[in-house]
């Protein structure tokens, strides 16, 4: 079982990668929490919104450099790129540090180093994702995507539980300039890696139009179009947990940044079971993609309903480990159903609308739960999961033959087509 489970680490460039990401990860969710909590509770009097802007700042390049993001992750090369992206990574983190620390941060120095982030990482991410296909093999692809996002997931789980001691212990600045030491990691293992061991995939064509290419093939393909919807209402209401937790951590239960960063945790903790279960599967499975969403829709209710912080953390692991099902299999699906060539560009699409759609509903978020209460806010995500599973039951019903067998007192959902649709 654990063979299966952690095959791709046989390689030895994804095994080097694999180590130098963890490391930055647990950084880079050290920075996020510092800096969800210093706009909270230092910048401002408790404005969920204003915490929402930061995030939308963040993510939202994405969306609007997204021509320019799938053409470079199709067209250059990769690892080169993650050099440049990680390296000005850990400029802008030493440079909140030092601004920081020196007793000079301000509101609009954290949107404007969030807007700068923004701008880097929405190169970094599609190229980040497409690179795993330059470290393993196809036959791979899947178990090292949901790796990945165990790695990610357990740099969640770890990093805001550290930045949650160490915001009590040191301040959030010292955070800023851990997260530029942990760049290290990830720079050094793309440093070491035996280029001749890379998968090295035949790039796209450099021609006129070639940038609306990916716009054109993803809108041509049915399967892709019902993923990238799903994502999209997912992404834009499920995904807001910053605002979530951190408005139930300080106006429902009352804790401070320890206990803020511990619910993080908890979330996270939810998130890495569902990854290292997705990482077992041979290959992605549509049903899964549903049944995540109308999970995520009963599990928000459900932890709206919580009434005590242990009873809600509780609720939040079972809502990472929903998450993190829907987001792997996406993600699986979306990789291995692209032809190789067009890989970057319509992963370009999937990072835009998993950081950029954060643009409208991180502040909407926040906005409920200014006005009618971190509660409420949940039911945002609860209405968002269940139009996820409604559009995901539409599309199998109608092109990949979904019905419903009878066996007893036991109703199985079964597809006409199990296979991944090939490109």
């Amino acid at each position: 079982m654990l063979r299966t489970t952690f095959r791709s680490l046989s390689g030895f460039n994804y095994r080097l990668w694999a180590a130098g990401a963890l490391v930055s990860n647990v950084g880079t969710w050290m920075q996020r929490t510092a800096q969800d909590w210093i706009v909270y509770t230092e910048l401002t009097r408790h404005d969920a919104t204003a915490v929402g802007f930061a995030m939308a700042l963040q993510f939202g390049p994405s969306l609007f450099l997204l021509p320019f993001t799938g053409y470079i992750a199709d067209h250059f090369d990769r690892r080169r790129v993650l050099l440049v992206t990680q390296a000005l990574q850990a400029t802008l983190a030493l440079g909140l540090g030092v601004l920081t620390l020196s007793g000079h941060i301000e509101l609009w120095h954290v949107y404007l180093f969030a807007l700068m982030l923004g701008c880097v990482t929405a190169f970094d991410a599609p190229v980040r994702q497409t690179f795993v296909a330059d470290l393993v093999s196809d036959a791979n692809l899947s178990n090292a995507v949901a790796l990945n996002s165990t790695s990610y997931q357990l740099a969640r789980m770890l990093g805001p539980a550290l930045a949650g001691l160490l915001i009590a212990a040191i301040g959030t600045g010292w955070l800023f300039i851990l997260n530029f030491a942990t760049f290290g990691a990830v720079i050094g293992s793309l440093v070491a890696m035996r280029v001749a061991e890379l998968h090295r995939l035949e790039r796209a064509e450099r021609k006129p139009g070639s940038v609306g290419e990916g716009f054109r093939y993803v809108l041509g393909r049915a399967d892709l179009m019902a993923v990238m919807s799903m994502l999209f209402l997912v992404a834009t209401f499920v995904m807001n947990f910053a605002v979530y937790v951190s408005t139930m951590a300080v106006t429902v239960f009352g804790t401070g940044s320890g206990g803020f960063g511990l619910l993080s945790s908890m979330l996270a903790i939810g998130s890495v079971t569902g990854a290292l279960a997705s990482a077992r599967r041979e290959k992605p499975r549509a049903i899964l993609l549903v049944a995540s969403g109308f999970f995520m829709a009963v599990l928000f209710t459900v932890a709206a309903l919580m009434p005590t912080y242990l009873s809600f953390g509780i609720a939040l692991m079972a809502l990472g480990w929903s998450l993190q099902t829907f987001m792997t299999t996406a993600n699986s699906t979306v990789q291995l159903s692209t032809d190789p060539a067009m890989r970057g560009r319509v992963m370009a699409i999937y990072m835009s609308i998993v950081n950029g759609c954060t643009l409208f509903g991180a502040p909407f978020v926040g906005w409920v739960a200014n006005r009618h209460g971190a509660r409420w806010s949940l039911m945002v995500g609860a209405t968002a999961g269940l139009l996820a599973a409604v559009v995901g039951i539409r599309y199998l019903v109608r092109h990949r033959g979904l019905h419903v067998k009878r066996e007893g007192l036991r109703l199985r959902f079964l597809l006409a087509d199990a296979e991944v649709p090939k490109a």
